[in-house]
């Protein structure tokens, strides 16, 4: 069985467990996968929704499927980076209620990066994993 990915936050740093992550993580050597940037593409192939909330409820969707496919849950997730459009205060606020809700309690490192723009004019939100495959 893999070993449990280490979460720390230590005292010298601002707490991020209190924010939902963790400001370290430390993977046992293992089988690790690396999953692309999600966006609010959809199997369908339906146009992304016009607002942040909605892409970031379906960009969290692919990543809990990609997990799914791997046979992986948000614990066994390293990292995540996370990049937003026009990335503000309010925008983060929106963004991260879904994220949260796809972490269900798993705290991996994420990095929150502000980009002027993504693959796609329409575009709000991308997400990219890399995570250690369990046993």
């Amino acid at each position: 069985m893999a070993q449990p990915i280490t979460r720390l936050n230590p005292p010298s740093l601002p707490d991020a467990g209190a924010l939902g992550y963790s400001q370290i993580s430390i993977v046992e050597p293992g089988r690790m996968a690396f999953i692309s940037g999600q966006v609010a593409a959809r199997p369908g192939g339906e146009p992304a929704p016009a607002d942040l909330a909605g892409q970031a409820r379906i960009v969290m969707a692919n990543a809990k499927a990609a997990l799914d496919a791997l046979g992986a849950t948000p614990r066994d997730i390293a990292i995540l980076r996370i990049y937003v459009v026009d990335l503000t205060p309010e925008r983060l606020e929106q963004s991260m209620p879904p994220l949260l809700a796809m972490l269900d309690g798993a705290q991996p490192s994420i990095t929150g990066i502000g980009v002027a723009a993504l693959a796609g004019p329409d575009l709000q939100i991308e997400m990219e994993l890399t995570v250690r495959l369990p046993d």
